[in-house]
């Protein structure tokens, strides 16, 4: 098995990949992505990226499109520009102003996927991010 030694997978812009994406370390995609995205590591979504996708990570930030959920043992960032319909279970969620999010928010500790997070902490980041929209 690969050891993760700070290797990043490039995915570049004039790509388009359909099926699923397994990567020991981290993966960097800057081009259009339909399937399943599974990382040992990290996985940035570029401004110009496009992905429809459910991805398994270790932290996730989003610039660009995303379509689909998000399972985030650690961070899942939205960058300023970048757009997530989906929903996201992550034990850390940041929506930067111009970030646009529709879906659920879990925030779950271990980012199991299980349902054992908190109903009252659900959605509450679709205010956040509608709050971020109408900030200037």
């Amino acid at each position: 098995m690969a050891e993760n030694n700070g290797e990043v997978t490039i995915v570049g812009a004039g790509a388009r990949l359909e099926g699923n994406v397994v990567s020991a370390g981290s993966l960097r995609i800057d081009g259009q992505v339909k399937g399943q995205i599974n990382a040992d590591g990290d996985v940035t979504l570029s401004p110009q990226s496009q992905v429809e996708a459910d991805i398994r990570a270790q932290n996730v930030s989003v610039g660009g499109k995303f379509k689909g959920n998000l399972i985030v043992k650690g961070k899942a960032h939205l960058a300023r520009g970048g757009r997530i319909d989906g929903n996201i279970t992550s034990k850390t969620l940041v929506i930067e102003e111009g970030g646009v999010f529709h879906g659920q928010s879990i925030m779950d500790g271990g980012a199991s996927g299980s349902s054992s997070s908190s109903s009252g902490q659900a959605g509450a980041s679709q205010g956040a991010a509608a709050a971020a929209q109408t900030e200037k």
